[in-house]
């Protein structure tokens, strides 16, 4: 007897004006791909809580920000808990998923990401430079994003920011994950121009880089992309770790890759649903 088709609320906020970047095309092309799996239906954030009920798993995509829908994103978590609705990306995620307490939890665990402290008396735990990064611990896209001296750093490190030194790397690199399988990595050669991207090839050294943070994140079932910038010593260093709505930049992959990461999104997809 045929498998029946199981059926996903795909969650993506098309109109949002991401720099750099268009969510909706993405998620058009891959909502296409989805289809010929799952019976599918795209809704807003704002929504996933009265629509999620009708659906066999909701698949969080690029919804944008948390902080632009907070108290409705909180709604949804507390309701898939509670009911134990199958999410894509699991909502155990320890990275941005949970905020951005874990560039200072990886600090003090000694992982090979920028220093980032958030109290005023831990500055000297930084290395010494003349232009500080501080933003907010919950904050998203650059949003609050200051550059600011040593002192204003101190002013404002109060417990609710993060202060990092402002690290000056040859290129930004992203690593992008499903589950806990690496599929194909981009970067911007131009610092300036974060969202024009190119295919990387990693070394052995890049991907055991990257494989550190998906594996102490532990995700199941889910997409993750593991940022990181080339310092000046050249060595990697964790700038950020989106395990909540990853934007994936497909339009910079080849055909293959792209059509690989299709295959292994859905392989996720069937995996979670046959271990639930």
């Amino acid at each position: 007897m045929p498998t029946a088709r199981r059926s996903l609320l795909y969650v993506t906020d098309l109109a949002y004006p991401a720099r750099g970047r268009r969510y909706c095309d993405e998620d058009i092309r891959l909502t296409a791909a989805l289809r010929e799996d799952f019976d599918l239906a795209l809704c807003h954030p704002r929504d996933a809580v009265a629509l999620m009920a009708g659906f066999d798993a909701v698949v969080v995509r690029n919804s944008g920000p948390v902080l632009a829908y907070q108290e409705d994103y909180d709604a949804f978590r507390a309701r898939a808990t509670g009911t134990g609705a199958l999410v894509y990306n699991e909502l155990t995620g320890r990275g941005d998923m949970a905020g951005k307490q874990y560039l200072l939890d990886l600090t003090a665990e000694g992982f090979p990401v920028i220093p980032t402290v958030d109290r005023p008396e831990d500055l000297g735990l930084l290395p010494e430079t003349e232009r500080y990064v501080v933003k907010p611990k919950l904050g998203a896209d650059s949003i609050g994003l200051q550059i600011v001296t040593r002192e204003g750093a101190r002013e404002l490190a109060d417990g609710s920011v993060l202060v990092q030194p402002c690290v000056d790397f040859a290129y930004e690199v992203s690593f992008y994950f499903v589950d806990e399988h690496f599929q194909y990595a981009l970067y911007a050669p131009d610092p300036d121009r974060r969202w024009e991207l190119k295919p990387y090839e990693p070394t052995g050294a890049d991907l055991e880089f990257a494989r550190r943070f998906v594996d102490w994140n532990a995700i199941g079932h889910g997409i993750q992309r593991v940022d990181a910038c080339r310092a000046p010593g050249g060595e990697l260093l964790l700038v950020e770790l989106e395990d909540l709505n990853p934007y994936l930049s497909l339009d910079a992959v080849d055909t293959p890759r792209r059509d690989a990461f299709v295959e292994a999104m859905k392989a996720s997809l069937h995996g979670m649903f046959s271990r639930a």
